[in-house]
């Protein structure tokens, strides 16, 4: 996707920093609201989740049509995404709605890639690719489900959601510059 330019973008070019600081800003919120829950059934803990959800995918577009990528952006959209994550399956766990044991996989790929990309020097040039996008997307809308309704199906999204996170830290693994895509997120 080619950036837009002109008069109108310039002035909205802060706006993808603008939903990455919200992102980061909910997370707190979120935890309250999720640890107070029963059984972690919230409708307002799932709806302040999928809003900053949401603003992962939105900031993302957002910077890329607006050709508006920061240092800022690079570094805190991935650590507002893996703080509102990995918050959630904390409690999700703590809560019995998720095994500990289908939560690890995800926070270890996180602490795992995290040390990687800082041992390779590019923790704020990492190229996202799709299956991260994916297996992103998979999780937030499992555990936003696993948060509207006490039934266990949501984990089968869940799961697959974690398969495919798992390949996608292969490819980060395997590609010197921190992932295979050559687009920025």
């Amino acid at each position: 996707m080619r950036p837009i330019r002109g008069l109108y973008t310039d002035r909205v070019a802060w706006l993808p920093n603008v939903l990455t600081a919200a992102r980061l800003a909910a997370v707190a919120p979120f935890a309250v609201l999720l640890a107070r829950a029963d059984d972690a059934v919230s409708v307002g803990a799932a709806a302040l989740f999928a809003a900053a959800a949401f603003t992962d995918f939105l900031d993302g577009y957002l910077a890329r049509r607006l050709g508006s990528n920061s240092r800022f952006g690079r570094i805190a959209d991935p650590l507002a995404d893996r703080l509102l994550i990995d918050v959630a399956l904390v409690l999700l766990v703590w809560h019995q709605r998720l095994e500990w044991w289908l939560a690890v996989p995800v926070l270890m790929r996180d602490v795992l890639l995290a040390a990687l990309f800082r041992a390779r020097h590019i923790e704020g040039d990492v190229q996202v690719n799709l299956a991260g996008k994916t297996a992103t997307a998979m999780i937030m809308l499992a555990m936003t489900l696993l948060m509207l309704t006490a039934e266990p199906w949501p984990k089968a999204l869940y799961v697959v959601g974690v398969g495919i996170s798992v390949s996608a830290a292969i490819l980060y693994y395997r590609s010197p510059e921190g992932g295979p895509a050559s687009k920025p997120s």
